[in-house]
């Protein structure tokens, strides 16, 4: 029931500094926020709309000017955009929630066995968010009506991943919103988290 000297000592090595553990806690809370402001955003500029058009990708559900988008694609051939239709809008807020709890417990816990769960399936969720976000947006770009009124060959309505690209008479910025630099900055204190956490064990 007790534990020996020199596993004392072994667990004592593997607990994390108090500053890997408030970065947990910290991240955790940042996760909370996420859910409750836009992840993603892409805006849209064109000659007929000065103010510019908005599309604003929450974690459950889209927001912006997804009615004027929808009829502005509706000419062009893309499917029309509706919350309803993405497995993502249902599944995200758990995940994220999930990741929340885990930095949580991980601070909790205070080892770097549970810093480094936390931080490889942090880096590997986000590499596949991007992945499904990408596939998403070929899908729209690509898969086109072909009774649509305007039709212009060879061309392809897909908005970047990040950044800026020119849609015919449109530009289209694609950049994270409030909650994907949220999202960012909790991944970033991770891994400075861990770094820390290697160079004290060396040192």
């Amino acid at each position: 029931m007790y534990l020996s000297f020199n596993q004392l000592i072994l667990t004592m090595k593997n607990r994390n500094s108090n500053f890997s553990r408030v970065i947990l806690f910290v991240s955790s809370l940042l996760l909370v926020c996420v859910l409750f402001v836009p992840l993603w955003r892409i805006d849209l500029d064109a000659p007929q709309y000065p103010e510019g058009l908005r599309l604003l990708l929450y974690p459950h559900k889209l927001g912006g000017d997804v009615d004027i988008i929808n009829g502005l694609n509706h000419y062009i051939g893309m499917k029309t955009l509706h919350t309803e239709d993405f497995i993502e809008f249902k599944v995200l807020p758990y995940l994220i929630g999930f990741f929340a709890l885990l930095f949580l417990v991980s601070g909790i816990i205070n080892t770097r066995k549970w810093l480094w769960i936390s931080v490889i399936s942090f880096v590997i969720f986000g590499i596949v968010s991007m992945i499904d976000f990408y596939r998403w947006e070929y899908d729209y770009g690509h898969n086109l009506d072909p009774n649509a009124a305007i039709k212009v060959p060879g061309m392809a309505y897909q908005p970047p991943l990040i950044g800026f690209k020119q849609l015919l008479n449109f530009g289209a910025y694609s950049i994270p919103s409030t909650g994907g630099w949220l999202f960012v900055g909790a991944g970033v204190l991770l891994v400075l988290a861990l770094v820390k956490e290697k160079y004290m064990k060396k040192s």
